[in-house]
């Protein structure tokens, strides 16, 4: 991922998820590396998907439907949506824009309102939109959700290994601080 395509995930994944008084924003938490780590892997180039068409237009149920992996759909996206802004905001770029802005632009985009140069917009937005999700609650190892934060404001215990003790407390916070699949930083030896 090039310098400018991680500062228009910074940006945008910051008016997805914002950070607020509840907790971190997505990009406190590394949801641009999560994106980028994902995208150059196995599920960027699609290696586990038929991508062997026929490539007329999908229904919502049908899922991803394109022509192009999801890095190649990133990466053309990205690029088209800068163009639009440029267009649309006297030669701005998306992360340029005001936050007002670019919440509009977002908005357009999954509303499918925003036409796109070789793009479907409301086909990537609904893309970008999950990939900025699994980022901000994904196990720390794949390079979002920083320090479990996310996991910490919602309550969640993570990869423990046995937490039936707590299962039938319904309505009451679960007491113990979550764990990743690696473990928490705090069990490391400190020889």
């Amino acid at each position: 991922m090039s310098a400018d395509e991680a500062a228009w995930l910074d940006a945008a994944v910051s008016r997805l998820i914002p950070q607020d008084d509840m907790g971190p924003g997505a990009r406190e938490l590394g949801v641009t590396l999560f994106i980028d780590r994902q995208l150059a892997g196995a599920y960027g180039r699609a290696e586990r998907w038929y991508m062997a068409g026929p490539w007329s237009k999908g229904t919502d149920s049908q899922g991803y439907q394109s022509r192009m992996t999801p890095a190649q759909m990133y990466r053309a996206a990205i690029k088209a949506i800068d163009v639009y802004c440029r267009g649309k905001f006297g030669g701005k770029p998306f992360v340029e824009l005001s936050t007002e802005q670019q919440d509009t632009v977002l908005g357009e985009l999954e509303e499918g309102k925003a036409k796109l140069q070789n793009v479907d917009a409301k086909a990537f937005f609904k893309q970008f939109l999950l990939n900025t999700q699994e980022g901000y609650f994904a196990d720390p190892m794949y390079g979002g959700n920083k320090d479990m934060a996310a996991w910490k404001m919602i309550g969640f215990p993570g990869a423990r290994y046995d937490y039936r003790d707590f299962v039938g407390q319904h309505g009451k916070r679960y007491p113990l601080p979550p764990v990743a699949i690696y473990g928490r930083p705090d069990w490391s030896s400190k020889a």
